[in-house]
């Protein structure tokens, strides 16, 4: 357990923790973000933060790269894409990747960077904010749910297409 995150994920633990903050993705946080944990199970749900990362600079145009912060700690990162004139609409305004440290997880940081990216997604006049995730036992279908995101479809690789309206 990391002794900055002695309560998360614990139920019925309060969680203190310094003032969250995003930040971009810079040289100064690619490594820390490259080198975020998962708790077992999780990593057939997530693509390595590097493929994210790396993703973020094949379309600077519409991706949306950013940190989480907890003091000066690297906790999280989501990247997120604004492209209104994407053939499909789940990819207009859409959370592309999340990832929570394994040591951070349940301590709100998830949450605090999904609503970050709907805000920013609001400010640019979108509607909705989606995302889709492969559904499984220790996958992310939960977490998606628990903070507004409804189940609208599927795709045809059987994911779920989940919403969360603006």
């Amino acid at each position: 357990m990391d002794p900055d995150y002695p309560h998360a994920g614990g139920a019925g633990y309060p969680v203190v923790m310094a003032e969250l903050r995003l930040e971009e993705l810079s040289a100064k946080t690619i490594v820390a973000a490259n080198s975020l944990t998962l708790r077992r199970g999780q990593e057939q749900f997530v693509t390595p933060t590097s493929y994210a990362i790396a993703d973020a600079y094949i379309n600077p145009l519409t991706s949306w790269p950013r940190v989480v912060l907890d003091g000066d700690k690297v906790v999280g990162f989501i990247r997120g894409n604004f492209d209104p004139e994407a053939q499909q609409e789940e990819f207009r305004s859409c959370i592309w990747r999340i990832n929570v440290d394994a040591n951070a997880q349940g301590a709100g940081i998830g949450k605090f960077a999904a609503l970050a990216l709907a805000d920013e997604a609001r400010s640019r006049g979108f509607t909705r904010l989606t995302v889709i995730w492969e559904p499984g036992e220790e996958g992310p279908e939960e977490f998606f749910l628990r903070i507004g995101f409804a189940i609208i479809g599927q795709t045809q690789y059987g994911e779920n297409i989940g919403a969360l309206e603006l």
